[in-house]
C-alpha cells in the first residue's frame, strides 16, 4: 500500500462504479465519440463515486447542498465534494476537473487550478487515443506546472493530487487498462504511476 490512501480509496470506488453495465457501456462509447458525451458520462461516474464514499457533491446538473449557497459548480470546478457535517463553510474533500480537450495546455491549466485549492483530494481526468501519449503528458505537467512551484510551496500542499488518463486504445479491456493513474510526489515534484 502506498502513502496515497485517499487516492487508492477513490480509485477502488471509481472502478466499481464504472464497471456497472449501463454506465460502462455509456463511458466506453463516449470515449470514442465526442467531448460533450465524455464529460457528461464522466460527471455521472464521478458523482456516483462521491455518493459511494458518503460525500455530498455538486457538478453541472447536480446542485450542491453542502454550503449555504446552493450551486451546480463552485469556483468553476467541474465537481466539488464535501464530507457531510454541521459546518456551514467547509473546505472541499475532493475537487475534480474533467478535461476533454486534447491540448496539453488545457490539462496543465486544470492541474494548476486544482493545486490552487485546498482539498484532501485533487483529481484531473483526461483521455488520450493511445496510452503511451500519457507518459509525455506527465513529463510536461511535471516540468511546466510542478516545476513552476517553489519547493516550499509544493511541500506545503495539503492533500493528495492525481491525474487519471483514459486511453481509447485500451477500450477492449474496459475498464481494466483503460484508466492510468498518476500521483504527485510532492518531495520530488513529479507525477508517477500509482
Amino acid at each position: 500500500m502506498s502513502d496515497f490512501v485517499l487516492t487508492q480509496q477513490w480509485r477502488e470506488r471509481f472502478m466499481l462504479v464504472v464497471q456497472q453495465r449501463e454506465l460502462a457501456a455509456r463511458l466506453k462509447a463516449a470515449s470514442g465519440q465526442g467531448k460533450r458525451d465524455w464529460t457528461a458520462v464522466m460527471t455521472t461516474a464521478i458523482m456516483h463515486t462521491c455518493t459511494a464514499l458518503g460525500w455530498q457533491a455538486s457538478a453541472k446538473g447536480y446542485r450542491g447542498v453542502s454550503l449555504p449557497v446552493a450551486r451546480s459548480e463552485y469556483l468553476s470546478v467541474d465537481v466539488m465534494a464535501f464530507r457531510p457535517g454541521p459546518d456551514k463553510w467547509k473546505f472541499p474533500t475532493a475537487v475534480v476537473e474533467l478535461e476533454n480537450q486534447q491540448d496539453d495546455d488545457y490539462i496543465a491549466y486544470n492541474l494548476w487550478k486544482l493545486l490552487c485549492l485546498q482539498a484532501d483530494l485533487r483529481l484531473v481526468y483526461c483521455y488520450r487515443p493511445q496510452a503511451e501519449m500519457g507518459r509525455d503528458l506527465m513529463h510536461k505537467l511535471s516540468d511546466e506546472v510542478l516545476g513552476a512551484l517553489p519547493l516550499e510551496q509544493r511541500l506545503a500542499l495539503v492533500g493528495e493530487t492525481a491525474v487519471v488518463i483514459g486511453s481509447n486504445a485500451a477500450a477492449e479491456t474496459f475498464p481494466y487498462g483503460f484508466f492510468r493513474w498518476w500521483v504527485l510526489e510532492k518531495n520530488v515534484g513529479r507525477l508517477r504511476t500509482l
